[in-house]
């Protein structure tokens, strides 16, 4: 039993560092594309990102399907 657990931990282990590089990766993205809008002059934030997050602070909004990309 001990190795069972053992070795389920390792794998959760494993899946949670993945997913850290993932965050990290997208982070770093999320930030180099502001920086760019910052660069171009262009606003930070739009007004569909203040919608959207209008409708997630209320409730409204539906989170996004497992194959379908993040905004």
């Amino acid at each position: 039993m001990i190795d069972n657990l053992t070795a389920e931990e390792n794998e959760i282990s494993y899946k949670r560092r993945v997913l850290h590089g993932k965050i990290d990766i997208l982070r770093a993205e999320l930030v180099n594309r502001l920086r760019q809008k910052r660069e171009a002059g262009e606003s930070m934030i739009s007004g569909a990102d203040v919608e959207q997050l209008t409708r997630i602070l209320s409730g409204e909004a539906q989170a996004p399907a497992e194959d379908e990309p993040a905004a």
